[in-house]
Protein backbone atom coordinates (compact mmCIF):
# COMPACT_ATOMS: atom_id res chain seq x y z
CA UNK A 1 0.00 0.00 0.00
CA UNK A 2 1.07 3.57 -0.66
CA UNK A 3 -0.75 6.59 0.39
CA UNK A 4 -0.31 10.15 -2.04
CA UNK A 5 -0.15 12.71 1.53
CA UNK A 6 -1.33 16.01 -0.42
CA UNK A 7 -3.99 16.32 -3.01
CA UNK A 8 -7.32 18.58 -3.62
CA UNK A 9 -10.74 17.03 -4.45
CA UNK A 10 -12.78 19.76 -6.53
CA UNK A 11 -16.47 20.22 -7.91
CA UNK A 12 -18.00 21.90 -10.70
CA UNK A 13 -18.90 25.28 -9.25
CA UNK A 14 -22.71 24.62 -10.17
CA UNK A 15 -21.85 21.87 -7.30
CA UNK A 16 -20.43 23.63 -4.58
CA UNK A 17 -19.78 27.52 -4.98
CA UNK A 18 -15.76 28.81 -4.56
CA UNK A 19 -15.23 31.97 -2.19
CA UNK A 20 -15.65 35.39 -3.26
CA UNK A 21 -12.04 36.25 -2.73
CA UNK A 22 -10.92 33.90 -5.17
CA UNK A 23 -7.98 34.58 -7.41
CA UNK A 24 -9.01 32.31 -10.20
CA UNK A 25 -11.70 29.95 -10.75
CA UNK A 26 -10.81 26.55 -10.07
CA UNK A 27 -11.31 23.86 -12.79
CA UNK A 28 -13.15 20.43 -11.65
CA UNK A 29 -10.51 17.43 -10.22
CA UNK A 30 -12.89 14.79 -9.45
CA UNK A 31 -11.87 12.24 -6.87
CA UNK A 32 -12.08 9.18 -9.22
CA UNK A 33 -9.72 10.48 -12.01
CA UNK A 34 -7.22 11.23 -8.42
CA UNK A 35 -8.07 7.45 -7.64
CA UNK A 36 -7.66 6.40 -11.11
CA UNK A 37 -4.34 8.39 -11.09
CA UNK A 38 -3.11 6.52 -7.72
CA UNK A 39 -3.87 2.75 -8.96
CA UNK A 40 -0.99 1.93 -11.39
CA UNK A 41 1.52 2.66 -8.44
CA UNK A 42 -0.26 1.01 -5.77
CA UNK A 43 -1.68 4.27 -4.44
CA UNK A 44 -4.62 3.80 -2.65
CA UNK A 45 -5.21 6.14 0.51
CA UNK A 46 -5.15 9.83 -0.22
CA UNK A 47 -4.48 12.89 1.80
CA UNK A 48 -7.46 15.77 0.41
CA UNK A 49 -6.24 18.65 1.50
CA UNK A 50 -8.32 21.99 1.92
CA UNK A 51 -7.34 24.75 -1.23
CA UNK A 52 -7.52 28.27 -0.82
CA UNK A 53 -11.01 28.85 -2.83
CA UNK A 54 -13.29 26.47 -0.59
CA UNK A 55 -12.06 29.23 2.28
CA UNK A 56 -13.73 27.35 5.44
CA UNK A 57 -16.70 25.23 3.28
CA UNK A 58 -14.71 21.92 4.01
CA UNK A 59 -17.60 20.11 2.14
CA UNK A 60 -16.27 18.99 -0.92
CA UNK A 61 -12.94 17.62 1.38
CA UNK A 62 -15.89 15.64 3.49
CA UNK A 63 -17.29 14.24 0.48
CA UNK A 64 -14.61 12.86 -0.63
CA UNK A 65 -13.87 11.64 2.63
CA UNK A 66 -16.94 9.70 2.78
CA UNK A 67 -16.38 8.19 -0.70
CA UNK A 68 -13.27 6.88 -0.10
CA UNK A 69 -14.46 4.85 2.84
CA UNK A 70 -11.28 4.74 5.10
CA UNK A 71 -8.56 5.19 2.57
CA UNK A 72 -8.94 8.78 3.52
CA UNK A 73 -7.40 11.50 5.75
CA UNK A 74 -8.58 15.27 5.74
CA UNK A 75 -6.94 18.36 5.68
CA UNK A 76 -9.66 21.12 7.11
CA UNK A 77 -9.98 24.68 7.02
CA UNK A 78 -11.27 25.91 10.42
CA UNK A 79 -12.98 29.17 11.33
CA UNK A 80 -12.51 30.53 14.59
CA UNK A 81 -15.81 29.93 16.17
CA UNK A 82 -16.38 26.57 14.61
CA UNK A 83 -18.32 24.28 17.06
CA UNK A 84 -16.57 21.39 19.12
CA UNK A 85 -19.62 19.43 17.38
CA UNK A 86 -18.72 20.13 13.69
CA UNK A 87 -15.08 19.13 14.83
CA UNK A 88 -15.83 16.24 16.09
CA UNK A 89 -17.90 15.02 13.43
CA UNK A 90 -15.07 16.08 11.15
CA UNK A 91 -13.22 13.74 12.94
CA UNK A 92 -15.24 10.59 12.75
CA UNK A 93 -15.51 11.28 8.71
CA UNK A 94 -11.53 11.42 8.86
CA UNK A 95 -10.16 14.85 9.16
CA UNK A 96 -6.48 14.36 10.96
CA UNK A 97 -5.42 17.96 10.48
CA UNK A 98 -6.48 21.70 9.83
CA UNK A 99 -4.79 24.04 7.53
CA UNK A 100 -2.97 27.31 8.19
CA UNK A 101 -2.23 28.94 4.86
CA UNK A 102 0.20 31.87 4.58
CA UNK A 103 1.07 31.62 1.33
CA UNK A 104 -2.17 31.60 -1.10
CA UNK A 105 -3.19 34.91 -2.43
CA UNK A 106 -6.49 33.62 -1.70
CA UNK A 107 -6.15 32.51 2.13
CA UNK A 108 -5.54 36.00 2.90
CA UNK A 109 -9.14 36.68 1.85
CA UNK A 110 -10.71 33.98 4.24
CA UNK A 111 -10.21 35.28 7.66
CA UNK A 112 -12.37 33.97 10.37
CA UNK A 113 -9.52 33.22 12.11
CA UNK A 114 -8.14 30.57 9.71
CA UNK A 115 -4.73 32.04 9.63
CA UNK A 116 -4.09 32.47 12.95
CA UNK A 117 -1.60 29.44 13.80
CA UNK A 118 -1.27 29.95 17.55
CA UNK A 119 -5.48 29.61 17.70
CA UNK A 120 -5.49 27.56 15.54
CA UNK A 121 -2.84 24.81 17.26
CA UNK A 122 -5.61 25.19 20.27
CA UNK A 123 -8.43 23.85 18.55
CA UNK A 124 -6.37 21.18 16.49
CA UNK A 125 -5.07 19.79 20.58
CA UNK A 126 -8.07 20.09 21.80
CA UNK A 127 -9.48 17.49 19.28
CA UNK A 128 -6.69 15.25 18.61
CA UNK A 129 -5.56 17.15 15.26
CA UNK A 130 -2.23 17.87 14.02
CA UNK A 131 -1.19 21.36 12.28
CA UNK A 132 -0.29 21.81 9.06
CA UNK A 133 1.19 24.86 7.53
CA UNK A 134 2.01 26.36 4.26
CA UNK A 135 4.17 28.99 4.06
CA UNK A 136 7.53 30.07 2.07
CA UNK A 137 10.89 29.89 4.27
CA UNK A 138 10.58 33.52 4.99
CA UNK A 139 7.87 32.90 6.94
CA UNK A 140 8.50 30.04 8.05
CA UNK A 141 11.83 30.99 9.43
CA UNK A 142 10.46 33.52 10.93
CA UNK A 143 7.88 32.12 12.74
CA UNK A 144 9.88 29.28 14.13
CA UNK A 145 9.92 29.96 17.29
CA UNK A 146 6.23 29.97 17.21
CA UNK A 147 6.36 26.43 15.17
CA UNK A 148 8.45 25.09 17.52
CA UNK A 149 6.48 25.89 20.51
CA UNK A 150 3.07 24.25 18.97
CA UNK A 151 1.37 22.41 21.64
CA UNK A 152 0.62 19.55 18.45
CA UNK A 153 2.20 17.91 15.67
CA UNK A 154 2.86 19.91 12.92
CA UNK A 155 3.71 19.23 8.76
CA UNK A 156 5.25 21.59 6.78
CA UNK A 157 4.21 22.00 3.24
CA UNK A 158 6.38 21.37 -0.30
CA UNK A 159 9.78 21.22 0.97
CA UNK A 160 9.08 24.77 3.12
CA UNK A 161 8.38 26.56 -0.24
CA UNK A 162 12.41 27.45 -0.39
CA UNK A 163 11.80 29.10 -3.55
CA UNK A 164 15.57 29.83 -4.86
CA UNK A 165 17.34 29.59 -1.53
CA UNK A 166 19.97 26.65 -1.50
CA UNK A 167 20.40 24.85 1.68
CA UNK A 168 23.28 26.62 2.93
CA UNK A 169 21.51 29.95 3.37
CA UNK A 170 20.62 31.17 6.67
CA UNK A 171 16.67 30.71 6.64
CA UNK A 172 17.66 27.43 5.21
CA UNK A 173 19.56 26.66 8.17
CA UNK A 174 16.63 27.76 10.40
CA UNK A 175 14.30 25.43 8.34
CA UNK A 176 16.63 22.41 8.69
CA UNK A 177 17.15 22.90 12.73
CA UNK A 178 13.69 23.35 13.32
CA UNK A 179 12.64 20.04 11.62
CA UNK A 180 14.77 18.58 14.17
CA UNK A 181 12.02 18.34 16.49
CA UNK A 182 9.74 15.47 16.95
CA UNK A 183 7.05 16.65 16.31
CA UNK A 184 7.85 18.16 13.06
CA UNK A 185 6.73 16.53 10.00
CA UNK A 186 7.78 17.78 6.03
CA UNK A 187 5.94 16.93 2.62
CA UNK A 188 7.89 16.20 0.06
CA UNK A 189 5.40 17.86 -2.48
CA UNK A 190 5.20 19.56 -5.89
CA UNK A 191 9.03 20.04 -6.76
CA UNK A 192 7.48 22.59 -9.15
CA UNK A 193 6.41 25.27 -6.87
CA UNK A 194 9.33 27.38 -7.87
CA UNK A 195 9.75 30.54 -9.19
CA UNK A 196 11.89 29.24 -12.01
CA UNK A 197 10.79 25.76 -12.86
CA UNK A 198 6.92 25.67 -12.69
CA UNK A 199 6.23 22.62 -14.42
CA UNK A 200 9.34 20.41 -13.07
CA UNK A 201 8.54 16.65 -11.64
CA UNK A 202 12.44 16.88 -10.76
CA UNK A 203 12.91 17.09 -6.77
CA UNK A 204 15.98 19.29 -5.83
CA UNK A 205 18.18 16.94 -5.00
CA UNK A 206 20.11 18.89 -2.15
CA UNK A 207 16.79 20.01 -0.61
CA UNK A 208 16.08 16.33 -0.61
CA UNK A 209 18.93 15.06 0.25
CA UNK A 210 18.72 17.40 3.37
CA UNK A 211 15.54 16.30 4.79
CA UNK A 212 16.26 13.14 4.55
CA UNK A 213 19.50 12.92 6.25
CA UNK A 214 17.41 14.35 9.36
CA UNK A 215 13.97 13.77 9.20
CA UNK A 216 13.44 10.58 7.22
CA UNK A 217 10.82 8.88 9.57
CA UNK A 218 9.49 12.10 9.22
CA UNK A 219 9.08 12.42 5.47
CA UNK A 220 5.59 11.73 3.40
CA UNK A 221 5.42 12.34 -0.37
CA UNK A 222 2.44 14.21 -1.92
CA UNK A 223 1.89 15.07 -5.42
CA UNK A 224 0.03 18.07 -4.64
CA UNK A 225 -2.60 16.69 -7.95
CA UNK A 226 -4.61 18.27 -10.03
CA UNK A 227 -1.31 20.72 -9.81
CA UNK A 228 -2.43 24.53 -9.11
CA UNK A 229 -1.87 26.78 -11.55
CA UNK A 230 1.57 29.64 -10.62
CA UNK A 231 0.60 32.75 -8.42
CA UNK A 232 1.76 34.96 -11.31
CA UNK A 233 -1.33 32.80 -13.76
CA UNK A 234 -4.57 33.61 -11.85
CA UNK A 235 -6.23 36.15 -13.46
CA UNK A 236 -9.22 36.87 -11.16
CA UNK A 237 -11.95 35.24 -9.44
CA UNK A 238 -14.07 34.66 -12.69
CA UNK A 239 -10.74 33.29 -14.80
CA UNK A 240 -10.82 29.57 -15.33
CA UNK A 241 -6.72 28.96 -14.84
CA UNK A 242 -5.99 25.24 -16.16
CA UNK A 243 -4.05 23.31 -13.54
CA UNK A 244 -0.76 22.75 -14.44
CA UNK A 245 0.13 19.99 -17.40
CA UNK A 246 2.04 17.12 -15.57
CA UNK A 247 2.42 13.58 -15.24
CA UNK A 248 1.33 12.10 -12.62
CA UNK A 249 3.62 8.61 -13.15
CA UNK A 250 6.24 10.98 -14.13
CA UNK A 251 6.09 12.95 -10.88
CA UNK A 252 6.12 9.81 -8.47
CA UNK A 253 8.83 7.91 -10.93
CA UNK A 254 11.49 11.01 -10.63
CA UNK A 255 11.22 11.04 -6.73
CA UNK A 256 11.37 7.32 -6.34
CA UNK A 257 14.27 7.93 -8.67
CA UNK A 258 15.55 10.68 -6.30
CA UNK A 259 15.28 8.86 -3.28
CA UNK A 260 17.14 6.08 -4.17
CA UNK A 261 16.26 3.39 -1.95
CA UNK A 262 13.25 0.65 -2.28
CA UNK A 263 12.52 0.47 1.66
CA UNK A 264 12.95 4.47 2.53
CA UNK A 265 10.26 4.52 -0.84
CA UNK A 266 8.20 2.55 1.74
CA UNK A 267 8.80 4.14 4.52
CA UNK A 268 7.90 7.37 3.25
CA UNK A 269 4.78 5.93 0.91
CA UNK A 270 3.37 4.22 4.05
CA UNK A 271 5.05 3.60 6.94
CA UNK A 272 5.34 7.47 8.00
CA UNK A 273 1.85 8.34 7.01
CA UNK A 274 0.73 5.34 8.14
CA UNK A 275 1.54 6.97 11.62
CA UNK A 276 0.93 10.31 11.02
CA UNK A 277 -2.64 10.19 9.78
CA UNK A 278 -3.62 7.35 12.32
CA UNK A 279 -3.93 4.15 9.78
CA UNK A 280 -2.66 1.01 10.77
CA UNK A 281 0.56 -0.05 8.88
CA UNK A 282 -1.12 -4.00 8.23
CA UNK A 283 -4.02 -2.51 6.48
Amino acid sequence: MRCDSHVHVVAPVSECAQTPGRTFLAEPAPLQTLVENGRPHGIDHFVITQPSFYGTDNSVLLDALDRLEGRGSGVATSAAGISDEQLEDWRSRGVSGLRVNLYSPAAMNVGEGSDDLEAVASIARRHGFHVEIIAPLPVLAARSDAIAGLPVACVIDHYGLFGRARPDDAEARILFDLMRDEHLWMKLSSPYRHPDHPLSIEPDREWLDAFLDICPDRCVWGSDWPHPPPHDEHRGPDAVVAWRSLSYSGLLERFIDAVGSDALVDQIMWENPARLYGWSREE
